[in-house]
């Protein structure tokens, strides 16, 4: 496969970088960007926002219904459909409780992760085979294609209802303000990089972080059905299990091995090969080195619990608090102190 530069030509398709490479030339490449820069600070900052982001008023205004409109989706279906199922399902009171959270995102990430999927696989976007095409032919002001138009139409607004969501609706977490935080994140990169037209990187780093979301949902819900009536439902116990193997697995894949190798190096590196100029280099490189440090965080969580899955083969969620306990427990608790929980961790990448 090959990318285009404008009139340059085909241009060959990078191999794709090792660790090492990462921190080597993206070091040395915001170093040197940052020696370069003489007149770096808010003037040109506030000069940048005004010449390059483009944003209307109507994207703010949707923006907002579509967030108002997720949650009281949400609310509709938990009240309708995801509360009626779990009296249905005799699930314990606690699995109960918790039960739509885990549906409701399960059917959002599974929608939004397919559509990405198909924007990267199945149209003529290049992005995931070629990251640096990511900044082929940017231009300032440049239109967005439709349809990844309505990608970040629902993502954005999905996000901006998160961070409600996750104060107000969700089950709290020991990680839950690290989550707030991930939203707000998320938010800011795909709203600059909406009005900045970095939106070909984000369709990238959207599709990398929401299998997770899938995975972990699925297998949450598997473990609140084990448990069904009263009694033990082997296929849930082993789809949950089998669900958990591959949210650890692809969670390093996605997170820590694509999304720096592909998307923090196109950002830090290829991006100003192709736009030597870029707005707000600094700004995206920073989020999204964020967004990784987040995930190396919950990657911690990952392992304690298929530390304590070998250990005790019991599948809980490291994250959650003893009940009738307001103080975060440690991460690994005895064994006869646990409740049966959710697995692992959860985002949403995204983000």
């Amino acid at each position: 496969m090959s990318g285009h530069t404008g009139d340059a030509g085909p241009v060959e398709v990078e191999p794709m970088p090792g660790y090492l490479d990462l921190i080597t030339r993206a070091s040395t490449v915001m170093l040197g960007a940052w020696r370069d820069c003489n007149h770096c600070g808010l003037e040109l900052s506030k000069r940048t926002l005004l010449d390059n982001a483009n944003i209307t008023l109507t994207e703010i205004t949707l923006f907002f219904f579509c967030a108002f409109l997720w949650t009281q989706v949400r609310r509709g279906l938990t009240q309708c459909l995801f509360q009626p199922l779990a009296q249905w399902c005799r699930l314990l009171p606690k699995d109960a409780a918790k039960m739509p959270e885990s549906a409701w995102k399960l059917v959002f990430y599974t929608m939004s992760w397919s559509y990405s999927t198909y924007l990267l696989f199945f149209t003529s976007y290049s992005f995931f085979h070629d990251p640096p095409s990511i900044f082929y032919n940017w231009k300032s002001g440049m239109s967005v294609p439709t349809d990844i138009a309505i990608a970040y139409l629902i993502q954005g607004s999905f996000y901006g209802h998160s961070i409600y969501a996750t104060v107000y609706m969700d089950a709290w977490r020991k990680d839950s303000a690290v989550m707030v935080v991930h939203h707000i994140i998320t938010l800011a990169l795909i709203s600059f990089s909406y009005a900045f037209r970095f939106h070909n990187g984000g369709i990238l780093v959207l599709f990398l972080h929401d299998i997770n979301d899938i995975q972990l949902e699925f297998t949450k819900l598997n473990i609140y059905l084990k448990s069904r009536g009263e009694g033990y439902h082997l296929l849930n116990d082993v789809l949950s299990n089998m669900g958990s193997v591959s949210f650890s697995i692809t969670w390093f894949w996605f997170r820590l091995y694509w999304f720096p190798l592909k998307v923090l190096y196109a950002t830090c590196v290829s991006s100003l090969q192709s736009v030597p100029n870029f707005p707000f280099y600094f700004f995206f490189s920073t989020l999204l080195l964020a967004l990784l440090l987040m995930n190396i965080y919950w990657f911690l969580f990952i392992v304690v619990f298929v530390v304590k899955v070998l250990k005790v083969k019991e599948v809980n969620d490291v994250r959650e608090y003893k009940e009738g306990n307001n103080v975060a427990a440690g991460l690994l608790r005895e064994p006869q102190a646990e409740n049966h929980d959710d697995a692992g961790h959860h985002n949403s990448a995204q983000g």
